[in-house]
């Protein structure tokens, strides 16, 4: 697993990342964050080592190790302080499974930056630490933003607190929000905002600066674009503060409407908030990555036998339900005789071919060459329509597979039986096809 590109991705991030295999306790990957602060030159050096012997100093696993407590999908997080490192970190882990193997993988915030502004800004002090406890005592990075974003708009006793994030196409969408009891919230009118909007406050986020508006009224005439924004949302002033990752800016956050007394205070507090704040990002980030790590099939980009598993819990039973079970036949002969990854280009066609009939419903590989869709809500007639579609399909791409299906009116009956009788009716087909290649030999 440590050979695997998906550890590139945390190579450069400014947080902790190892991963460590459960059963034997060796470390098999540190990003370079991890590896500069335990003193490590390069990650052969990380190679055969304990973790509790090169992470904790000790020569016997930690009694406090969370080993038994992880499962895939899962995730445990706690605020811990290093007594080797003299840290205080935000940890997440969680179990993540490749090859027949089990990693324990940990995500590690250093809060002593957090700790030590807070001490350089004393006058900011009481409300940064109470917004640091209320967001980090949430359970997921989304859940810690949003209630963040509720303590600075109940604490500032403003209208609206938001974060805007820079898009791919380089606008802006409004992906977080917080409004007051009577205000009308705005997100849903505030996607893809043009960057010409707010041209003007990149400028000043560039030089350092925060946005502070006073009265809206004063900037008509010399911001006629972000007035023309501003004005339909009742706003009357706001502070806008950046939000800064590795020198480059990803977006902002901003309260509008807070007592004029708060105006000059706020600039401060968001540059202190705006590094954590930041840090929630990429937390939220990661752990979208790591969902999609645990519930995602990594060739086939489709949900795995965890997502089924999943999925399965939130199926209404009121709703018709359509399974087809597919095998993919001659994955082994592809894989002995051409190559694995002529037996991936195989799969990938196979999925492919789901894909073009099934987009819109839930599609699983649940083995090495097995395939699961579960259609809700579809009728008889079109279920077994798309079936035969599926078969046309294979023949166009060279992909052929075994198919199994099954439909009832409605859901109420045992899924894992149903399945299993799709599956069965999968191995009738596949038993048929592979008499008749053997009676065309």
């Amino acid at each position: 697993m440590s050979d695997i590109k998906m550890w590139e991705f945390y190579e450069e991030m400014n947080e902790i990342v190892y991963a460590a295999d459960m059963d034997s306790h060796e470390l098999v990957y540190m990003n370079r964050k991890a590896r500069e602060i335990f003193g490590i030159r390069s990650l052969e050096d990380v190679k055969g080592k304990k973790c509790y012997e090169l992470l904790s100093g000790s020569d016997r696993p930690c009694a406090v190790c969370s080993n038994k407590k992880l499962k895939p999908g899962f995730f445990l997080e706690e605020i811990r302080y290093h007594p080797l490192l003299k840290r205080k970190f935000s940890i997440k882990q969680t179990m993540l499974e490749e090859g027949g193997r089990k990693y324990r993988f940990e995500l590690a915030v250093d809060l002593s930056e957090w700790d030590r502004r807070s001490r350089e800004y004393e006058a900011n002090a009481i409300m940064v630490n109470e917004g640091l406890r209320v967001s980090m005592s949430e359970h997921t990075p989304e859940a810690s933003i949003s209630a963040l974003l509720a303590y600075l708009g109940q604490a500032l006793k403003s209208e609206r607190v938001y974060i805007f994030e820079e898009t791919e196409k380089g606008a802006f969408d409004n992906t977080y929000e917080w409004c007051a009891n009577g205000v009308i919230p705005q997100k849903e009118n505030l996607q893809d905002v043009p960057y010409e909007v707010v041209s003007k406050w990149y400028e000043r986020f560039h030089n350092g600066e925060n946005v502070i508006i006073k009265n809206l009224e004063s900037i008509q005439e010399t911001e006629p674009e972000i007035y023309e924004c501003l004005k339909p949302q009742n706003i009357e002033s706001l502070v806008v503060s950046p939000l800064v990752s590795e020198d480059k800016i990803i977006g902002f956050y901003g309260v509008d409407n807070p007592p004029e007394r708060f105006l000059e205070n706020i600039t401060a507090l968001f540059q202190i908030l705006g590094h954590f704040m930041v840090s929630l990002l990429h937390r939220r980030n990661h752990v979208k990555k790591l969902e999609d790590l645990c519930f995602l099939d990594q060739l086939t980009g489709i949900g795995n036998r965890h997502a089924m598993n999943k999925y399965i819990t939130v199926l209404e039973p009121e709703n018709s339900i359509g399974i087809l079970f597919c095998d993919v036949t001659g994955l082994k002969r592809a894989n002995d005789t051409m190559g694995h990854s002529e037996g991936d280009k195989l799969l990938m066609r196979a999925c492919e071919c789901l894909k073009e009939e099934f987009q819109e419903y839930a599609l699983f590989r649940v083995g090495g060459d097995e395939f699961l869709v579960l259609c809700t809500g579809i009728e008889e007639e079109e279920f077994l329509e798309k079936a035969e579609r599926v078969k046309l399909e294979m023949c166009r791409r060279n992909a052929n597979m075994a198919i199994g299906c099954v439909w009832r009116e409605d859901g109420s009956e045992d899924m894992d039986k149903l399945i299993t009788q799709a599956d069965d009716l999968m191995y009738v087909d596949k038993r048929a096809w592979y008499l008749k290649k053997r009676g065309e030999k």
